[in-house]
Order: C-alpha cells, then structure tokens, then sequence
C-alpha cells in the first residue's frame, strides 16, 4: 500500500511482486482496487503488479476539474513514469479498458487484457439527439433544483451516483470514442466478454476483436458485465495462459 503524488493529486495503489515484467491494473468506473486485488495476488508470483485507484475513485483524490479520457491518459503516463514502467501490460475492465486502449495508441504496451470494454460509442439517434437538445434547452429555462430533479430521473445509474466534478467527469468519459484508434494498435491483446454483459455488449467485444489487428477473443458464457470477477478463478487461469511465456 502507497501513496504518490501525481498531477497534484495524492494517488492510491497496490504494489505486489518482487520481480519480472510490470502490470497495470485498471478498474472500471465506480470502482476501486478492491475488484482488481484477486487478480493482483494471483500474478504477483509471476510480476511486479501496481493496483491503482483512479483519480476520484476509492482512496485516490477527485480531479480538481472534469477530466475526460485523455486526462486519464496523461495521468497513466506520468504513474508509469514515476514508477519506471515501460512497456506495461495492463489489464482492464470497463472504463479502464478506455484508458488501456488510449495509452497503448499513444505510448505502446506490452500486453493488454481487456474485459467488459468500453469505449465504443453508440451510434446517434434521432432520440438521442432530442433528448440532448431538449436537456440543454431546459438548463436554460428551469430553475437548478428542477434541472436537478430531471438529471436524476433521466439519467444513468452511474450518472446518478456521481455529483460535482465526477458527474462532469463521467458526461466527458462516456462521450469518447475509441472506436478509430483500433485498426492502429498492434498490442497483443485478449478480450475477455460476459455473454449476457449489457453494459458493454458481446457485440461490442466482437467488433473490437474484428477492428483490432491483434486480439483474440474469449466469451464467459451466462454471465454480465462483471464476469471477471464472479468468475474470478477461471479469469485467472485465462490470464496465466495468456501470460504463460511472460514468466
């Protein structure tokens, strides 16, 4: 357990192992390193596992203004830096895999595990096109406490749970795209989906699979978004097969 100081802002992480290469662990939105501690215990036999709490997240200090995905980035890029990670191999769920995916594409990495990954922006309907319109034009018009009122009946559970500069975080983060970067990176990368994830869809690991020039994917099969962690014993031994030849 540390603490580190990292654009001004006091970082918590986990590190575990003594020797081999470095892994990154990356949680997903509203998390914290607790749902990645499994997967740290199980390869710090292997490698050098740093296990870090998101700025705004667990025991990590908020953004001091909205961040969106590149800021993420940037922050990934100084950690490493003040830890001497090069070439890292990340593993990474949900939000975290938006991360992985845009410090890959501008930084390289080694390896990358991706599971129940976000980032590939849904196509723009003509509801949400109303819907985004008809919200702008009623910050306008309505009071704050009704504005409010409509924010929390409209919007997302993870939209809902999150106030002040996290809220504002959250609208940057789910508003970027991934998608054009994929056909540009090279890193051996494993996909891992739950079948029935309704969060990030087995069609969106499909594509990503199909999109990125080297990766492979794998299908948990009866279970959702957090399937990494419900089945947390076979994720591992999918990771030691992965990782096998890193050892």
């Amino acid at each position: 357990m540390a603490n580190i100081k990292i654009s001004d802002l006091n970082i918590y992480y986990e590190k575990s192992g003594r020797k081999g290469k470095k892994v990154v662990l990356l949680h997903g939105w509203g998390q914290n390193t607790t749902m990645m501690s499994f997967i740290a215990d199980s390869l710090s036999k292997h490698f050098i596992v740093y296990n870090i709490d998101f700025p705004g997240f667990g025991k990590s200090d908020e953004p001091k203004t909205p961040w969106g995905c590149e800021e993420y980035t940037e922050f990934l890029h100084d950690f490493c830096i003040e830890n001497k990670i090069d070439n890292p191999i990340f593993i990474a769920h949900s939000f975290g895999c938006r991360i992985a995916v845009r410090y890959a594409y501008k930084y390289g990495a080694y390896k990358m595990v991706l599971t129940g990954a976000a980032g590939i922006r849904d196509a723009r309907t003509v509801y949400w096109y109303l819907r985004t319109y008809s919200y702008k034009l009623i910050k306008k018009i309505l009071p704050k406490k009704l504005v409010t009122k409509y924010q929390n009946k409209v919007g997302s559970e993870d939209y809902n749970n999150t106030s002040g500069v996290m809220r504002d975080t959250f609208v940057k983060v789910v508003n970027d795209d991934i998608k054009p970067l994929l056909k540009d990176i090279n890193t051996e990368t494993l996909l891992v989906f739950g079948e029935l994830d309704e969060a990030t869809p087995l069609s969106k690991g499909k594509l990503m699979e199909k999109l990125m020039p080297n990766a492979a994917l794998v299908v948990f099969e009866g279970d959702d978004h957090y399937a990494y962690f419900k089945q947390g014993a076979r994720f591992n031994l999918v990771l030691d097969a992965f990782l096998k030849k890193d050892y």
